[in-house]
């Protein structure tokens, strides 16, 4: 799976993307301390249920687990798929799979080492889905190339915040990470390529960082009901369901449907709000 195809020099869409990442890795660098809050432990639920604490924080990742599962068992329907939008689907599929895992291990007992895997989980799917986009809206090796960047700076950065307490790289490669996407929601979908509806995906990821930010406020208003990061987990599961949802599309239509990966696809499009 070479990360370049051909020799072929950068576009203006895979310079762009160049220039961000660079920028990105700056801020990451050189940016100000950022230090994780006194309190990030400290969810509003902690209530426990059959022997399991916090009890809904935990259950809650289960639909992370049955995405995961429902999406590679959808993927294998699909033919006639090129490699890379096959790998980068596989790996966040794959990685949702192992941020359940992740996320249930650590809110079973909130404390650094479990969020240390918690996070750790988050960039595999973080990856495959900066991948699938950059595939589908610049180019195959784009994707690949950003695929690649967060399985390496990913790691790296949950090191850096474990080592020394320092947050920002970790933020920088959550909230740049999502703001190159919403970028290339703006572009139409290449020629021939998989229509990744990136739209609904960072809708599903804004509801779920509400969420997050207002976990106590939402116990408080469902008077303790549930909490805004029971939801969270929940809302930011439903991002794959319009992945999954334009699978079973593909693996619904003939098998000489235009896929991503085709060699002869051009970048023709000007910018345009994506599906």
């Amino acid at each position: 799976m070479p990360l370049f195809s051909s020799a072929t020099p950068l576009n203006r869409a895979e310079t762009g993307l160049l220039l961000g990442a660079v920028g990105l890795f700056a801020l990451a660098v050189w940016g100000p301390v950022l230090p994780a809050s006194e309190h990030q432990h400290a969810f509003a639920d902690q209530r426990a249920w059959l022997g399991i604490p916090c009890a809904l924080d935990v259950l809650s990742n289960l639909p992370f687990a049955l995405a995961g599962v429902w999406g590679l068992v959808v993927l294998r329907r699909v033919a006639g798929i090129d490699s890379a939008s096959r790998w980068l689907a596989a790996l966040f599929f794959s990685g949702l799979l192992c941020t359940a895992a992740g996320s249930m291990l650590y809110h079973g007992q909130p404390h650094d080492a479990g969020l240390l895997w918690d996070r750790l989980g988050m960039v595999l799917p973080f990856a495959g889905l900066l991948g699938l986009a950059a595939t589908s809206r610049v180019s195959e090796r784009a994707g690949w190339a950003m695929a690649g960047a967060v399985l390496l700076a990913g790691p790296l950065a949950v090191a850096w915040w474990a080592h020394t307490g320092n947050l920002l790289p970790w933020a920088v490669l959550q909230g740049g990470g999502m703001l190159l996407i919403v970028l290339l929601a703006l572009r139409k979908p290449l020629t021939g390529a998989w229509g990744l509806p990136l739209a609904s995906v960072i809708a599903w990821y804004v509801l779920a960082k509400a969420l997050e930010l207002g976990d106590h406020q939402v116990f408080d208003l469902t008077h303790g009901l549930v909490s805004g990061h029971t939801l969270k987990h929940v809302a930011a599961a439903m991002a794959a369901w319009p992945v999954i949802s334009l699978m079973h599309n593909v693996a619904q239509a003939r098998p000489s449907h235009a896929l991503p990966g085709n060699p002869s696809r051009v970048e023709s499009h000007t910018p345009a709000v994506g599906a």
